[in-house]
């Protein structure tokens, strides 16, 4: 597909999305004591409450969102959450209690949504056949926001705690100029659809989708990997702080890097895999690579130790999209949109559940009275992962590379 005006627009969007989000995570521990936690535990759990808050307020508005642009069309809805963005980054800046830093949050969930109407007018603009590419490339955008986010926010934290917020606010207010100028409609009116209450309701399609025949199993999978694999986003600024004493700066640089090392594993090493392997035994490899990822942060006390198991962590990020092609082959052409919706409303409701979770047994295993663990988050991760074995176990039925040719 040709990379013009409206496309480039969208690809800036998401990549600023993208930043907006992980810029917070190597500050967090600092804008936690800024608003008064004692303690880096203390510290974890408010901000596991940020991330969940963040996470519902996705889950809740994305499909009013996506339904409202089906409706008004896409530009005036991508404009608006910009806007919307731009005034949430200026209240996260000038926030000095926790309860305006969490009603930020919300706001920026709410307009994060916006994810789904901008993949919406890429199928707008796009032919069919280029939509595969031009999902790829919008993949990539938010790729590079997730690089981007982190070091941005460790950097810029050096001058002043707030300062990434005031660069993401200036980011988001110049793509709203941007948009004005160069981002036309692309839902013509006879296309558009009448906003419902259906469309309020974001729980239906996940039941109606558990009920499809062999749907639940690659579902439940994919949920219990995401919940556990969140333990990096929600803990890993906190954890840093608690076992190596890392600075934002420090905190920004890993997760860039962990960053750079998960896009070279989806670019390069996934493709390879499941060319040679198939998809199930590659399915495998990830799942190995997870556990070790998992007991091996559980216990790492030097650097050398997190640099060797951020490799297997990376590796690990090959069971998402795997798990969800099996999901994928398990039903119609005419239900995949309801399937690609139902895993994002899942990764959405494991996104609002984790951080919570995760954060609470952090605080237990560091301000708690009992054995002192700070990765002990990541071991209970690692026995998530276990429970589903029987379960992965299952989806090799799945994978058509495990299946004799029938003719």
């Amino acid at each position: 597909m040709k990379l013009n005006g409206p496309f480039l627009f969208i690809l800036v969007t998401l990549m600023i999305d993208a930043i907006g989000i992980g810029i917070v995570f190597p500050i967090m521990p600092d804008l936690m004591e800024r608003v008064g936690a004692d303690s880096t535990a203390e510290g974890a759990l408010l901000s596991g409450i940020m991330m969940s808050a963040y996470a519902a307020a996705m889950f809740l508005f994305g499909p009013v969102i996506g339904s409202l642009s089906d409706a008004y069309g896409r530009r005036p809805i991508l404009i608006l959450a910009l806007v919307t963005l731009t005034v949430d980054y200026v209240i996260m800046a000038l926030a000095t209690t926790y309860w305006l830093l969490l009603v930020g949050r919300v706001i920026a969930g709410v307009a994060g949504a916006t994810y789904i109407t901008a993949t919406a007018y890429i199928s707008d603009i796009a032919k069919p056949h280029e939509r595969g590419a031009a999902f790829g490339m919008i993949g990539a955008a938010f790729g590079i926001g997730f690089v981007l986010g982190p070091a941005i926010g460790g950097i810029a934290a050096g001058w002043h705690i707030s300062t990434p917020f005031w660069i993401a606010a200036i980011l988001s207010a110049l793509n709203v100029l941007f948009g004005l100028i160069i981002l036309p409609e692309s839902l013509k009116p006879q296309n558009r659809r009448p906003f419902g209450r259906r469309d309020l309701n974001p729980f239906g399609s996940i039941f109606r989708a558990f009920v499809v025949p062999g749907l639940a199993v690659p579902l439940i999978c994919i949920f219990v990997f995401e919940f556990a694999n969140l333990v990096y986003a929600t803990l890993w600024a906190f954890w840093g702080r608690e076992v190596f004493g890392w600075d934002a700066f420090t905190i920004g640089l890993t997760l860039s890097a962990y960053g750079v090392l998960i896009a070279a594993v989806q670019a390069g090493v996934l493709p390879r895999l499941t060319k040679r392997l198939g998809d199930y035994r590659t399915l495998i490899i990830a799942m190995v690579s997870a556990l070790l990822g998992f007991v091996g942060f559980g216990f790492a006390n030097t650097v050398w130790m997190v640099a060797v198991v951020m490799l297997a962590a990376a590796l690990a990020d090959m069971a998402p999209p795997l798990m969800t092609a099996f999901a994928a082959n398990r039903v119609g052409e005419d239900q995949q949109g309801l399937v690609q919706g139902v895993i994002a409303s899942l990764s959405s409701i494991a996104a609002v559940a984790a951080p919570l979770v995760l954060t609470g047994v952090f605080e237990h295993y560091v301000d708690g009275e009992g054995v002192y663990l700070p990765g002990a988050p990541y071991l209970f991760a690692g026995v998530l992962v276990v429970a589903i074995v029987p379960l992965v176990m299952r989806l090799k039925s799945y994978d058509p590379a495990s299946r004799p040719d029938t003719g």
